[in-house]
């Protein structure tokens, strides 16, 4: 049986390499009419399909990828570029005649944040029926990736994804699903997002979103003054977690880029339903708020697919049968990995070395929690919530 089934969106990243002082000072900035000389571009997969599938396959876990692509240049390159790390992960990929491939311009300088020139190219057209659910029926966990980059998943109220993972819960497999951030001047920005996760969370048993995409999604008055404000409070996160959780979520784990990765579930009976890879120990998943800081990384070279290494080690751990606090660990290290280079893949170390930087005192980064009820614990570095079952 396979662990695991990655599904949704795929696309190649081209990403240029940019010398210490890109993006500073008056000679380093992008601006229109300048030509900024940069190095060799990276070429590699990218999109939740690729990003969080890869990084299950270099966990060690038994992974298939179940994605869209055109019969053009960039699809012959997407489907190489996976062949090369095991010609097994790509024999759910559809190719698809007369239509073009994704493709993502990654502008990545040092020490600024991300700007992404995205072709959604294929992904448009994929469906519910480009599931092959003979084949989520033999794997554990079914995980689905990047739907507002996807047209098919967000129209019509959000029906076509409520029904990908309904019937993969039908299956018999776990549902996870990851989202992104939706583009506020184009179709996925305007669409009623509170429709869709009413529509799709009752099928989710793992949702696993940034915090931004969730205010942009349920907060969007909140999420425009980010811009002006701090970060998300802590009770505005645990508030964003408790929506989901109350739409039929099982368990919630909401990434809040550099502080860390937050988590919050529901009771034990529900966790102990949530099919074949249910927690091992359903108890000691249960009623519980995590919060787990970030780790150094050494050094930090690119954020491209941070979030979604991050989730790879979530499910990995949870697939390997460790607990709540050992999964938001790995999770947040898997995360720091994957910054330590400028594509999506080659920072993931194996879960054998991954553990081995834990066991030989990995630091984590700073992080302080204001409000009622959040306690530390400087064993395992972890912030308890006060709604966690463990608190007191």
């Amino acid at each position: 049986m396979l662990d695991v089934i990655v599904a949704g969106h795929i696309c190649l990243d081209i990403i240029p390499t940019f010398g210490p002082s890109a993006g500073r000072g008056e000679e380093g900035l992008l601006l229109p009419g300048r030509l900024l000389e940069v190095g060799a571009a990276a070429l590699s997969t990218g999109g939740a399909v690729s990003n969080t599938g890869l990084a299950l396959h270099r966990l060690g876990l038994a992974t298939r990828l179940v994605g869209k692509v055109g019969d053009d240049l960039f699809g012959r390159v997407i489907l190489d570029l996976l062949a090369q790390h095991d010609p097994g992960l790509a024999q759910g990929m559809i190719v698809a005649a007369g239509e073009v491939s994704s493709y993502t311009v990654v502008i990545n300088p040092p020490a600024v944040d991300r700007i992404f020139l995205h072709c959604p190219g294929a992904n448009h057209t994929f469906t519910a029926d480009d599931i092959p659910y003979d084949l989520v029926a033999n794997a554990r966990l079914f995980h689905f990736g990047y739907p507002p980059l996807m047209r098919q998943m967000y129209r019509e109220g959000g029906r076509y994804l409520a029904e990908v993972m309904r019937r993969a819960r039908e299956a018999g497999a776990t549902t996870s699903l990851d989202m992104a951030m939706p583009d506020p001047s184009g179709p996925s920005g305007q669409v009623d997002w509170r429709e869709i996760l009413r529509a799709t969370l009752p099928y989710t048993d793992l949702f696993l979103p940034s915090a931004e995409e969730l205010l942009f999604m349920l907060r969007r008055e909140r999420f425009a003054a980010l811009a002006q404000s701090p970060a998300p409070k802590p009770e505005e996160v645990a508030d964003l977690a408790e929506m989901a959780l109350r739409w039929g979520a099982r368990i919630v784990a909401l990434k809040v880029g550099e502080r860390g990765l937050y988590l919050r579930t529901t009771d034990a009976s529900s966790l102990g339903a949530m099919g074949r890879a249910a927690p091992a120990d359903p108890d000691a998943w249960g009623n519980r708020e995590l919060w787990s800081p970030c780790f150094v990384p050494m050094p930090l070279v690119g954020t491209t697919g941070a979030g979604d290494a991050t989730i790879a080690g979530f499910l990995a751990a949870l697939l390997r049968g460790l607990g709540p606090e050992e999964a938001v660990t790995i999770a947040c290290a898997v995360g720091a990995c994957n910054v330590e280079a400028a594509d999506a893949l080659s920072g993931i170390r194996t879960w054998e070395e991954t553990q081995a930087r834990l066991a030989a005192g990995w630091p984590r980064q700073g992080l302080r929690l204001e409000g009622p009820g959040w306690r530390h614990d400087p064993i395992s570095g972890l912030w308890h919530g006060p709604r966690d079952r463990l608190a007191s």
